[in-house]
């Protein structure tokens, strides 16, 4: 096991896969992959097999990796470039995707009502990181347990930003949701290519060799990725990152906004755990429209102005900005006073 590639299981992919269950009590069986991408679109293949139904939901800024009908009004690179749907994906391939707001429990609950038994799965972001941050409405989150399932659809919990980022069992820890597929992206490879999906037991049961659906690769569960998870996996869970990361991310995140009320320049700023975005906007950010509706240019200056005082934030507003255990005091005390700068450099113009 200590090659880069057999084509066959290691014991160490088993003890990773362990791990994650540990974590995650609703993923009770899992297959490893080489992405997040992999993860989504295969976790979408055996919800359509499991239902013998076509439709998938999804919601307008999420992104779920560049599967072709996953490329539907999706968030990240997609939202900053203002490109809602991709160049090279034929028509067919994305009519069986249904886009949603996010943060919009009628529009779930009427989406079903019109084509219930035709949808497959309801797939997002238990917390949206790709439109910025944007946290779930409480009523949302019931109807994403509720409504799929009185229906006969699966929810899938894209995990790929959030797990074992936001708490050691992931936003669906966070949000006692009870996804029915999980998918997982790079973290549980140390940052190493890897992802993986798994869930019921039932619904994973599907999965070649046990059953019909195929999916496979020559790298998937590489011992090289699977060390470094199982090295990042174990820090984890040894240390218990997760409440200094809240501490420190919410000094953070309060820091900038006072610094901003200061200054008088109009911020909001959005925060789960050590997940944030600061929104140029005089009013809250739920959804992609309100992400949309700040300024751009406004966020755009902000950047080069942090930047110029050694911080680096994502370029794009679509993007979140992430707190690591490699962040102290020093180091958010140095943001702090970078973005009272900047922002007074703004408000002189």
């Amino acid at each position: 096991s200590r090659g880069f590639s057999f084509g066959a299981p290691t014991i160490e992919e088993v003890e990773l896969a362990e791990m994650v269950k540990g974590a995650m009590p609703n993923v009770e069986l899992l297959r490893l992959v080489n992405s997040g991408t992999e993860a989504t679109m295969s976790a979408i293949r055996l919800a359509r097999a499991f239902t013998g139904r076509r439709k998938v939901v999804k919601f307008t800024g999420c992104y779920h990796g560049h599967a072709d009908f996953l490329l539907v009004k999706a968030g990240s690179g997609a939202a900053t470039f203002g490109i809602p749907d991709s160049a090279g994906v034929p028509k067919e391939f994305a009519e069986h995707t249904i886009s949603l707001p996010y943060n919009d429990p009628d529009a779930l609950c009427a989406a079903f009502d019109a084509a219930g038994q035709e949808i497959a799965a309801v797939i997002v972001e238990p917390i949206a990181g790709n439109m910025g941050v944007v946290a779930p409405r409480p009523s949302f989150v019931d109807a994403l347990q509720t409504v799929p399932r009185r229906h006969g659809a699966l929810l899938i919990a894209d995990e790929v930003m959030t797990g074992f980022r936001v708490a050691w069992g992931g936003a669906q820890e966070l949000l006692e949701l009870k996804p029915d597929l999980t998918c997982l992206g790079k973290v549980i490879g140390g940052g190493l290519p890897i992802g993986a999906y798994g869930g019921r037991a039932d619904i994973m049961g599907m999965v070649a060799p046990l059953g019909p659906v195929y999916q496979a690769g020559t790298m998937s569960g590489n011992p090289l990725s699977v060390a470094a998870g199982l090295a990042t996996l174990t820090v984890l869970c040894d240390i218990d990152p997760y409440p200094g990361l809240e501490e420190k991310a919410a000094r953070l995140c309060e820091g900038i906004a006072r610094a901003a009320e200061k200054a008088r320049v109009p911020v909001q700023v959005n925060r789960v755990g050590s997940m944030f975005t600061v929104f140029f906007s005089e009013v809250r950010v739920e959804d992609l429209a309100g992400a949309e509706r700040c300024d751009r240019q406004a966020y755009a200056r902000f950047f080069h102005e942090m930047r110029r005082r050694g911080v680096s934030l994502p370029p794009s507003q679509f993007e979140a900005a992430f707190l690591s255990t490699a962040h102290q005091d020093a180091e958010i005390d140095l943001a702090i006073c970078a973005a009272s700068e900047a922002f007074e450099a703004m408000g002189r113009g």
